[in-house]
């Protein structure tokens, strides 16, 4: 697809319902009203702006299907451009006619995300919030919609060309002393300068370390049910997805893979993970089940961690979680299960964010694990709390924190401004790349190719 505006009038077909819906035609271009007005009845190109027109899309004297037409002049439609939008029936025969006609006027069928694409070259969008339609086009669950929203609204871009600005005006002065190099003169304030790329270091490590959580929360939080054999992890999978996922028995190691099931808990979309029973085992199958589930948990953002209360002793439940390499930033949550049958054993156990009672059987607690889910994973609702979604966008926050560190450690070590500038212009370009402000023709093409056709 182009990679940068050609002058051509581009059309597609934004939705394609069955037949007796309504479909969307999307013409935009320098010549859009023109071309429009060619198939149409009505010359477009006397309409007011965001005038709705109905008429009859026709080829010569036959009539193809009457609609409405929307009429949007440049820069103030979506794509900057002079814009059309007809109305049409859904049926695949008028859809492939309407688009047949505006190509032989003088159209070329778009290409995937070529709208939005203009869309981001005239102006209308930074690379973020181009990137935000297409998560908002995929979100499948309120959290990822949140979360779309969030970074379509422009605070994240706001957030990044703040801490580009911030940067620019010391670059600046250095490049000032470069000029005045022989003179042995200094504009830039050493001591204030280490102290905004403190401030600046602070911030980019708080953006790139939301990544975890926002992928998660973007794609499913992945949780991980682990425990001994025959301790219910089976039956608290199917309680918490509300279908009988998991096979239950009351034979240990019944469950041999790995078993996955999503559920959206107050809009937030989970994955849970049922797993082979941890213990001593010559099984080789089951040997292999049980170094899935512990490959599994050290990727899980939250670990259940089921322990038999008809069985199990504070001591032993202990033991069993210090026994597995769990890394420090995965939540571990003791589920007591079966305390219809005897109650937990009272005490706080190491290394477990809580300790919860239940009867996965009979659902009782089941309601306190998706509350302490929802209140460790939830999307905030405050519009400070910026999370990053896009591991595009934590790679170059990655990269701007390992130039700005090495800016600090130029600063602190007296180094000369010209080597200090070169670090300082990596953190912008980074910084920028984000946002679209310096981009390269292969990245746009592989964000706007995942793009459907007619966005």
């Amino acid at each position: 697809m182009p990679q940068a505006l050609d002058g051509s009038t581009i059309c597609a077909i934004s939705t394609a319902p069955s037949v007796g819906g309504i479909a969307v035609v999307r013409v935009s271009g320098p010549e859009a009203l023109r071309i429009s007005s060619a198939v149409f009845s009505k010359t477009l190109s006397a309409e007011n702006d965001r005038s709705v027109v109905f008429g009859r899309i026709v080829d010569g004297d036959t009539i193809i299907d009457e609609g409405l037409a929307l009429v949007l002049y440049g820069p103030g439609s979506y794509t900057g451009e002079d814009t059309v939008e007809f109305n049409v029936h859904g049926s695949r025969f008028i859809q492939s006619e309407v688009v047949r006609l505006l190509i032989l006027s003088g159209c070329r069928l778009a290409g995937p995300g070529e709208f939005t694409q203009r869309a981001f070259l005239n102006g209308k969008l930074d690379l973020t919030q181009a990137e935000a339609v297409a998560d908002l086009i995929a979100a499948e669950h309120s959290g990822a919609h949140r979360l779309a929203v969030e970074q379509l609204r422009g605070n994240f871009s706001r957030e990044v060309g703040e801490l580009r600005e911030s940067l620019i005006e010391f670059a600046g002065l250095l490049e000032l002393e470069l000029d005045f190099s022989e003179e042995d003169v200094e504009f830039a304030d050493r001591t204030r300068f280490l102290e905004l790329i403190d401030k600046l270091l602070e911030r980019v490590s708080s953006l790139a370390d939301s990544f975890r959580s926002g992928n998660a929360i973007k794609s499913g939080v992945p949780v991980a049910i682990l425990g001994a054999p025959n301790a219910g992890k089976s039956t608290l999978l199917n309680a918490l997805v509300g279908d009988e996922r998991a096979i239950v028995s009351d034979i240990a190691g019944t469950t041999r893979d790995v078993i996955e099931d999503t559920c959206v808990i107050e809009g937030t979309l989970f994955r849970f993970i049922d797993t082979a029973g941890i213990r001593e085992t010559s099984d080789v199958i089951e040997n292999e089940g049980i170094k899935r589930a512990i490959d599994k948990a050290s990727k899980a953002h939250t670990i259940l961690y089921m322990l038999d209360a008809s069985e199990e002793n504070l001591s032993s439940a202990e033991a069993q979680i210090s026994s597995l390499d769990i890394p420090g930033e995965t939540d571990v949550i003791a589920v007591w299960n079966k305390c219809d049958v005897k109650s937990a054993p009272t005490g706080k156990i190491s290394n477990c964010k809580a300790s919860i009672d239940i009867s996965a059987s009979s659902g009782e607690g089941i309601e306190k694990i998706k509350s302490i889910l929802i209140e460790s994973h939830s999307v905030s609702d405050s519009a400070s709390s910026l999370v990053v979604t896009n591991a595009r966008h934590f790679e170059a926050l990655v990269n701007a924190r390992e130039s700005l560190e090495s800016v600090k450690i130029s600063l602190e070590g007296d180094t000369p401004s010209d080597l200090v500038a070169i670090d300082v212009r990596q953190t912008l370009h980074h910084l920028g790349s984000i946002t679209g402000a310096v981009h390269a023709d292969d990245i746009l093409g592989h964000i706007f190719s995942h793009f459907c056709i007619g966005k």
